[in-house]
C-alpha cells in the first residue's frame, strides 16, 4: 500500500506538468521572438510526456493498490472465520446465519473500493491541489486568493447538506435490509403462501417494504440535492473572479502576462481534485460503519480452552449439578446423571423440559453457568474443544448438508478416509439402497443444503458421516423426530449399526426408540424427575406413564387413519 501511495504521488507531480507546459507555451507563443516550430513541438512534447507518465505511474498505482486491498480483505476474512471457530456454538446458533454470510462477504467487500481506489486517489487530490496553490502563491498572491476564494463557500454548502446525514444513512439502510428481508421471506415461504391463499397479503408486505425505501430514498435525495446543486456551481466559480480580476490586472500593468497565465491556467486544475476529494466523505462513513461490525465481531467473546489435549481415564460423562440459562430464562436447574461407557442413556421429557440443552452442552456449544460436565473424569471446559469433538458424533434431526457430492458430505466425518470406508459407512447407513438410484453415484452432488434428497436420506447421509468417524460416544438429539415410519425403520437400522460399542446419548422424542435403553431420564422444568430403565419408570414415574400413554394413543391413531384410508381406496 506504500507503494501505491508513493506512486500516487509521483503521478500528481508528473499531471501538474502539463499544466505548466501549456502555460510556457503559451508564453512563448505570444512572446514573438519564441513562436519556432522547435520550441512549441519541445513544449507539446513535454506536455504529452507528463500526461502519458501521470497515466502510467497512476494505473501502476491503482494496480499496487487492489493487491494490497484484496490481502486485506482475505486477511479480514481469515481473522472472522478464525474467530467464528473459537467462538461457542450457542452464540453462532443464536444469530441468524445470513447475518454471518452479511458480514464477511457484502460488508468487507464494501472495504474494497475504498481501499483499491480511495487511498491512490484521495493520495493524488490532495496533493494536487496542495502544489496547485501553493505555487499559485508564488506566481501571483492575489490570484492565488481569487482562485482558491469559492472553496470554504462550497464547503460550507456541503456540511450544510451533512446535517442529520446520520440518521438518514441508517434509515436507508434499515430500510433497504428490511426489503431484502421481505423479498427473501417471500420466496423461501412461496410453497406455503401460496398453499394458504396468502399470495396478496404477502406481496402486499414486499410492496409496503419497497414504498417505504423508495420514499426513504426519495426524502433523502430531495434534501441533498439543492445543497449538491449549490455546491457544484460554487466550487468552480474561483475562475469566475480570477479572470476578470487578472485581466484588470493585467491591463493596468499590475500583473505579468506569464503571470495571468499560468495563473488562469492553473486554477483551471485547482478544484475538480478537491471537488473529488470531497465525494470520498461517502467512503470514510462505509469504511467507518463495515470497521464497527467487524469490530463487534472480532470482540465477541471466545469459548475459553486449553491448547494441550488431556488423557482421560474412561468415556463415562457425568452431569453434575448442572444449571444453564438462556438469557433470563432458566433452563435447566441442576442436573446430575452419568451416562457409563458402553451403555445407552436416554434423556425424555416434554417439549421446552430442556432435553436438547443437555446435548448441547455435552458438545459444548455453550458453558454451563454452575455445575460441571466431565467426560472420562475430565471437565470439558479443560479439554481444547477439537478433542472434545473428537469423541462425540452429534447426529440431530436437522443435519445440513454442503452443496457437494455425497462422497465429500461422508468424507467431512474422517477427512483422510479412503473410498472403501467410505462405501463401508454409507451401507452401514443404509444410503447404497439411494445412492445406487443416482447415474452418478457417490459423485452426485446433494444441491443447496442437500435439497436433492429427502429428509431420511440426507439424515442416513448425516449418520454414515459419523459411523465413518468412528467417535467413542454417539450423541443423537431427536435424530428420528420428524421421519415418517418406513424412513424412521430404516434410520434406526443405521443408528444401530452406528452406536455398537459405544456410549450412546439419546435425546428422544418417540419413546417406542429407547425402551431398552439402559438408563431413561424423565426431564421436566429443567430438573431430573426420575430414572431408570423403561419397566421401572411405568412402574414409578407417573410423568412417564403418563408420556407412555400418549405414545401408544398415538400410534394407535396412526394406524386407524392407515387402515381407514386403504379401506377408502378399495
Amino acid at each position: 500500500m506504500i507503494g501505491s501511495v508513493l506512486l500516487a504521488v509521483l503521478s500528481v507531480l508528473f499531471g501538474l506538468v502539463p499544466y505548466y507546459a501549456v502555460s510556457k507555451l503559451l508564453i512563448g507563443i505570444l512572446d514573438s521572438s519564441n513562436k519556432s516550430l522547435q520550441f512549441i513541438l519541445l513544449w507539446v512534447g513535454i506536455a504529452i510526456i507528463g500526461f502519458i507518465l501521470k497515466i502510467v505511474l497512476y494505473g501502476r498505482a491503482t494496480l499496487l493498490s487492489h493487491k494490497a486491498a484484496f490481502e486485506i480483505l482475505k486477511n479480514i476474512r481469515s481473522a472472522i472465520a478464525g474467530k467464528l471457530a473459537r467462538t461457542s456454538m450457542g452464540y453462532l446458533q443464536s444469530k441468524p446465519s445470513g447475518e454471518f454470510k452479511q458480514l464477511i462477504v457484502d460488508e468487507v467487500e464494501k472495504l474494497e473500493y475504498p481501499l483499491a481506489h480511495a487511498i491512490p486517489e484521495f493520495t493524488s487530490n490532495l496533493l494536487g491541489p496542495i502544489i496547485i496553490a501553493a505555487y499559485l502563491f508564488t506566481v501571483d498572491w492575489r490570484i492565488a486568493l481569487l482562485a482558491l476564494s469559492s472553496i470554504p463557500v462550497g464547503f460550507l454548502i456541503y456540511m450544510l447538506m451533512m446535517v442529520g446525514r446520520g440518521t438518514m444513512y441508517e434509515n436507508f439502510i434499515e430500510a433497504n435490509a428490511h426489503m431484502n428481508a421481505t423479498v427473501v421471506e417471500y420466496i423461501n415461504g412461496i410453497e406455503v403462501i401460496k398453499s394458504f391463499n396468502q399470495t396478496a397479503s404477502s406481496m402486499k408486505r414486499y410492496e409496503n417494504a419497497v414504498t417505504n425505501f423508495h420514499d426513504l430514498t426519495v426524502k433523502w435525495y430531495k434534501h441533498c440535492w439543492p445543497y449538491l446543486s449549490g455546491y457544484a456551481v460554487v466550487m468552480p466559480s474561483g475562475i469566475a473572479a480570477a479572470l476578470p480580476v487578472g485581466t484588470l490586472l493585467l491591463a493596468r500593468g499590475s500583473l505579468g502576462l506569464s503571470a495571468f497565465l499560468t495563473g488562469i491556467i492553473l486554477t483551471l486544475g485547482l478544484v475538480g481534485p478537491i471537488m473529488k476529494l470531497v465525494e470520498f466523505s461517502d467512503n470514510l462513513v462505509t469504511i467507518m460503519d463495515t470497521e464497527t461490525k467487524i469490530h463487534t465481531m472480532l470482540s465477541t467473546e471466545e469459548l475459553p480452552q486449553p491448547e494441550k489435549p488431556v488423557k482421560l481415564n474412561s468415556y463415562d460423562v457425568v452431569f453434575q449439578d448442572v444449571q444453564f440459562s438462556y438469557g433470563k430464562e432458566q433452563v435447566l436447574k441442576g442436573i446430575s446423571f452419568m451416562a457409563r461407557a458402553g451403555t445407552i442413556t436416554a434423556v425424555v421429557g416434554p417439549s421446552g423440559s430442556g432435553k436438547s440443552t443437555i446435548a448441547r452442552l455435552l458438545a459444548r456449544f455453550w458453558d454451563v453457568e454452575d455445575g460441571e460436565v466431565t467426560l472420562g473424569g475430565v471437565n470439558i471446559k479443560e479439554m481444547p474443544v477439537s478433542q472434545l469433538m473428537d469423541c462425540i458424533s452429534y447426529v440431530s434431526q436437522e443435519n445440513f448438508l454442503l452443496d457437494m457430492s455425497i462422497e465429500e458430505n461422508i468424507r467431512i466425518g474422517k477427512p483422510t478416509a479412503t473410498k472403501m470406508e467410505i462405501e463401508s459407512a454409507a451401507e452401514k447407513a443404509g444410503c447404497a439402497e439411494f445412492i445406487g438410484r443416482f447415474p452418478e453415484g457417490y459423485a452426485t452432488r446433494v444441491g443447496d443444503a442437500g435439497d436433492r434428497l429427502s429428509g431420511g436420506e440426507r439424515q442416513r447421509i448425516a449418520i454414515a458421516r459419523a459411523i465413518l468417524k468412528n467417535a467413542p460416544i454417539v450423541l443423537l438429539d431427536e435424530a428420528t423426530a420428524f421421519t415418517d415410519p418406513e424412513n424412521e425403520n430404516k434410520i434406526q437400522t443405521s443408528i444401530g449399526n452406528l452406536v455398537k460399542g459405544k456410549t450412546l446419548i439419546i435425546i428422544a422424542h418417540r419413546l417406542s426408540t429407547i425402551m431398552y435403553a439402559d438408563n431413561i431420564l424423565v426431564v421436566k422444568d429443567g430438573k431430573v424427575k426420575s430414572q431408570g430403565t423403561h419397566e421401572e419408570l411405568l412402574q414409578s414415574s407417573q410423568l412417564y406413564q403418563n408420556m407412555w400413554q400418549e405414545h401408544i394413543e398415538a400410534i394407535e391413531w396412526s394406524m386407524k387413519e392407515e387402515v381407514q384410508g386403504y379401506v377408502e381406496s378399495c
